[in-house]
């Protein structure tokens, strides 16, 4: 029997905007606590807050370079992280912010360091669709490879979200172009039930496979006209 679910269900495509921003609340106390007792990690409200480590996150979070330098000027660890396991690094790479991103990297912070949701930065310059802070992480070593609690990788997010520049930036650095997530979603179908036609060109043109089938046993045109995507049906069918 085919799977009952569906690509535009919230569940499956903007929960990566909750595992990027996501909060203390009733229920989620166990992350402090993860996080003090593995990470050791502090959270700081203000930049006055004593703590070296807390500094460099608070202003990181304000997206204040200065400020961060002079956190880590002063001995900050640039691998900090805070009650969410993110680090500068990540907050920067969500916040799309060039000169903050390029300073951590200078600083030498862990490009692949996940959060505790397993989000990486290079998953959430992805999901931003900060196409050259994606291709800055790259140049680092940034790994494409990873999935997050929702299973997902820097690849599908990209496609789901129909960032063509980040796509294409990671096709640059080799990633498989029909490589599956755990429901044997390409990217190509991906962008394809989203109606993104200019990421479905892309993958088009890079030699994406059309013929390949999901576990409800659905093509990319198939998925496309469910969701009344025309422009993106003529463009699987001249393929």
């Amino acid at each position: 029997m085919a799977r009952k679910w569906n690509m535009r269900d919230t569940k499956t495509l903007q929960r990566m905007g909750s595992t990027l921003s996501v909060s203390a609340h009733h229920g989620r106390r166990w992350l402090w606590a993860v996080a003090l007792c593995c990470i050791g990690a502090v959270s700081a409200q203000t930049s006055t807050h004593p703590n070296l480590n807390a500094q460099l996150l608070v202003a990181a979070r304000n997206a204040d370079v200065p400020a961060v330098q002079r956190a880590l000027a002063a001995g900050a660890a640039a691998n900090s992280r805070n009650r969410l396991g993110k680090t500068a690094l990540l907050l920067a790479s969500e916040k799309g912010h060039v000169p903050l991103v390029q300073a951590m990297l200078r600083a030498s912070a862990d490009v692949n360091l996940a959060s505790l949701e397993g989000v990486t930065p290079l998953m959430a310059a992805s999901y931003g669709g900060h196409a050259v802070i994606v291709r800055e992480l790259l140049r680092a070593g940034a790994r494409t490879e990873p999935s997050d609690r929702m299973h997902k990788t820097a690849w599908i997010y990209a496609a789901a979200q129909g960032h063509a520049d980040v796509v294409a930036a990671l096709l640059d650095a080799k990633v498989p172009i029909d490589a599956t997530d755990e429901h044997r979603l390409t990217a190509l179908m991906w962008a394809s039930g989203q109606g993104h036609g200019p990421v479905v060109q892309l993958l088009l043109n890079r030699q994406a496979r059309s013929d390949l089938r999901d576990d409800r046993d659905m093509s990319a045109l198939d998925i496309a006209r469910q969701q009344g995507h025309a422009e993106v049906v003529r463009l699987l069918q001249t393929r």
